[in-house]
């Protein structure tokens, strides 16, 4: 295999990488910012290290007029934070991209190309797991994205639990780093999401959240959120109760007032209905008869369905 060293002692390899990462659901009704699941729609990544300092950057698919295509593209800035942990970048790359998750609705496009990035850089070096662990992607990913639950599900794929723990670096500084954990899931559970045409922000999203709860709406929700790991694992005839949400849904009913009224009109049906991310998409988790699943359409006009499984594999 051709490979071309530089002085860092870090090997890049002359062949190009391809990876391939899933769109992710977080926080699934009471998971605020730690539940994460991997939903089986791909953006795709190919990339080659260049002799030259340059960056070489072709995008098509979702938002192939929106995103960047030089350095501050996302994934590029993945992957040379990527290279940076690993003790060198490249002088340049060529990145073709093909884009099918849905751009700012709540469906992990942007953790998408970060962690696409971060895989990217460490299959372009010889034995770049030794220079970059799982653990530490998902530490980067987080730096990256600011928040862990995405990006957890993008790279381990099925469900995940993540968290942010402090820890303590080599110049004393304390700073929190994220980790997540993989959860088994009923292989029957699958996802129906609603996608509207507008986008909203996370940043929009977020600024809608209270300071504080009551005590009760706590309560509520880390007993759904402790109910939904085993619904998830054994009990879908549970995920109708696991998924409510006192948190963080309503609270952001004045940016996206439409996608709250279509989660209580499901919910008034019985069906597991969720803000998928921070919206706009509403998320319908399901085991039960298709039949059932193909009359939603009818409720949600102006949304387009897609029935997605739920993807085993994460980035690869």
């Amino acid at each position: 295999m051709a490979a071309k060293r530089n002085t860092s002692g870090l090997t890049f390899k002359a062949t190009m990488a391809q990876i391939s990462v899933p769109a992710s659901s977080a926080n699934i009704g009471p998971g605020f910012d730690c539940f994460g699941l991997a939903l089986e729609l791909r953006d795709r990544y190919a990339a080659q290290v260049l002799d030259d300092a340059t960056f070489d950057v072709d995008v098509t698919g979702e938002g192939a007029d929106e995103v960047k295509k030089d350095a501050k593209n996302l994934v590029i800035k993945a992957m040379m934070r990527g290279f940076e942990h690993m003790g060198s970048k490249p002088r340049g790359i060529a990145l073709r991209a093909l884009n099918v998750i849905p751009h700012g609705r709540g469906l992990g496009s942007s953790a998408a190309a970060i962690v696409g990035g971060l895989s990217l850089a460490r299959s372009l070096v010889l034995t770049g797991e030794q220079y970059m662990s799982d653990e530490d992607l998902i530490t980067l990913a987080t730096e990256l994205e600011g928040h862990p639950d995405n990006v957890a599900a993008a790279f381990y794929g099925g469900a995940t639990i993540a968290w942010l723990e402090a820890s303590v670096d080599s110049t004393g500084e304390v700073k929190n780093i994220g980790r997540a954990v993989s959860l088994k899931v009923v292989d029957r559970i699958k996802a129906l999401l609603l996608v509207p045409g507008n986008q909203l922000s996370t940043a929009k999203a977020r600024k809608l959240l209270p300071e504080t709860i009551s005590h009760q709406d706590a309560v509520l929700n880390s007993s759904r959120s402790a109910l939904l790991v085993h619904a998830l694992a054994e009990r879908p005839d549970l995920l109708f109760t696991a998924t409510s949400d006192l948190l963080h849904q309503k609270y952001r009913e004045p940016a996206m007032p439409k996608t709250i009224a279509l989660v209580e009109k499901l919910r008034g049906a019985g069906l597991a209905a969720v803000v998928s991310g921070a919206g706009p998409s509403v998320m319908v988790l399901y085991a039960g008869s298709e039949d059932e699943i193909d009359q939603i359409n009818g409720l949600a006009p102006g949304f387009t369905a897609m029935k997605l499984a739920i993807a085993k594999a994460g980035a690869q």
